[in-house]
């Protein structure tokens, strides 16, 4: 009998949990180690903060689906991985064994390292449904006052796609509620250019972006350093390409949704040889730590090193398809080493992403996601935003039914030439 357990359940984490179904044999038990029984799915949180979902309309109760799938639930969440042991301690104090560890935890939010930053201080997040929530009723004061709003992602980074969301879904609802005169906005990033999104950009995002923020009158500052945030008031710096100081910025606001920079847990941040610095896992092509060879990672919280050198520093994101083909992967290997051959299996990186505007969106397919790239393509439309919450509605119910990937989904991704794991090519 073989221990695996999983630390996470978000998406990498109960997609990963599904997939080792699969891959486990009779004898094993595979347990999944989260902070609380609900999942909840991360890309509608934006629609959240306006008023377009319901918490409980994007939240899945995943206990009882769980056990019906023959998972080992644990809620406690992790305390701390103790590695050259192979236990994870948890909060409660109890101590899990395994023979194979996934972590899929996600990201510590590092609002910290900005005075004033985050939902304690003086700015909202999308990252968390319950930021979204509380983003919310920031929102419907920001209705009965009207007032400025700055929009973005602060220095360190690295998931710039919601920024660019949120950004536009505000813009349409601040239309349709015909205040939209009334409210200045300002797009802040770290990114060097508009578009950028951490992966220097994925076919012509910038032109698409750049074009969409002019038609919309919102102003923007690249490379830009947030200093400080005060209630009403966001110190900038805007840098040169060079990292020179070109202007400072204080800008007023009413309300201001600003993504933080990520970090590794606490569970597993400064454990030697496992993490970076940035506390984010190290792993190999197969997704397995080269030093903890039974210890594997998918998702944000595996360490990735940026594109390449900008202004202020900018990180890479890590996106749904992008994770799931790390998840599937992952999978394959675990299967192989309970069957006594070496992993194998190598993710794609992949990435197709579904950015929504309220009213249209941009699509993009990058293969990989980080350049060079066999496909380097991007799209705008109102398709994009129909396109998006038909997404939503099927991810949600295959989380729901416990089912990773349907045969249907297969057949398609299979028709598009889109995979999830690399040919392996073996030489004469």
């Amino acid at each position: 009998m073989a221990e695996i357990v999983v630390i996470g359940a978000g998406l990498s984490g109960t997609l990963m949990a599904y997939e080792l179904l699969a891959q486990v044999r009779r004898e094993d038990r595979l347990t999944v180690i989260s902070e609380g029984p609900a999942y909840h799915f991360v890309p509608s949180n934006p629609w959240v903060a306006v008023g377009w979902r319901k918490r409980d309309e994007i939240e899945i109760d995943l206990v009882d689906i769980m056990k019906r799938k023959g998972i080992r639930l644990l809620t406690q969440g992790a305390k701390r991985v103790h590695a050259s042991d192979k236990q994870i301690e948890l909060n409660d104090g109890a101590i899990v064994d395994y023979d194979y560890l996934v972590i899929a935890t996600g990201p510590e939010l590092a609002f910290d390292e900005i005075p004033g930053l985050g939902p304690q201080g003086h700015t909202q997040s999308v990252c968390h449904v319950d930021h979204a929530a509380h983003a919310k009723a920031a929102f419907d004061k920001l209705a009965e006052n009207p007032g400025p709003v700055v929009i973005g992602a602060v220095q360190g980074a690295s998931c710039f796609g919601p920024a660019y969301e949120f950004l536009f879904i505000l813009e349409t609802e601040l239309r349709r509620r015909k205040l939209r005169d009334r409210v200045p906005m300002t797009f802040v990033t770290s990114e060097p250019y508009i578009g950028h999104l951490g992966l220097d950009g994925v076919g012509d995002t910038k032109g698409l972006l750049e074009s969409e923020l002019r038609e919309k009158h919102v102003k923007w500052i690249t490379n830009a350093r947030v200093t400080s945030v005060e209630a009403g008031r966001m110190m900038v710096e805007e840098l040169t390409e060079d990292g020179a100081l070109r202007k400072t910025h204080e800008l007023p606001f009413a309300y201001s949704m600003m993504l933080p920079a990520f970090r590794g847990v606490a569970a597993v941040r400064g454990i030697e040889k496992l993490t970076n610095p940035r506390g984010f896992i190290i792993v190999d092509k197969h997704q397995r730590n080269p030093d903890f060879p039974n210890v594997f990672a998918v998702g944000v919280c595996v360490a990735i090193p940026p594109i390449g050198p900008t202004p202020v520093p900018v990180g890479v994101p890590k996106t749904g398809f992008m994770i799931e083909s790390m998840v599937t992967a992952t999978a394959m290997n675990i299967g192989a080493l309970l069957r006594g051959r070496e992993p194998a299996a190598q993710p794609t990186w992949n990435a197709i992403c579904l950015a929504d505007f309220g009213d249209s969106g941009v699509a993009f397919l990058a293969q990989p996601q980080i350049p060079p790239r066999n496909v380097n393509w991007s799209s705008k439309g109102e398709w994009v935003h129909y396109a998006k919450v038909a997404f939503e509605k099927y991810f949600l119910r295959k989380m729901r039914r416990g089912a990773p990937e349907p045969f249907y989904e297969r057949f398609l991704l299979d028709r598009l030439n889109i995979a999830k794991v690399k040919e392996l090519r073996t030489g004469t």
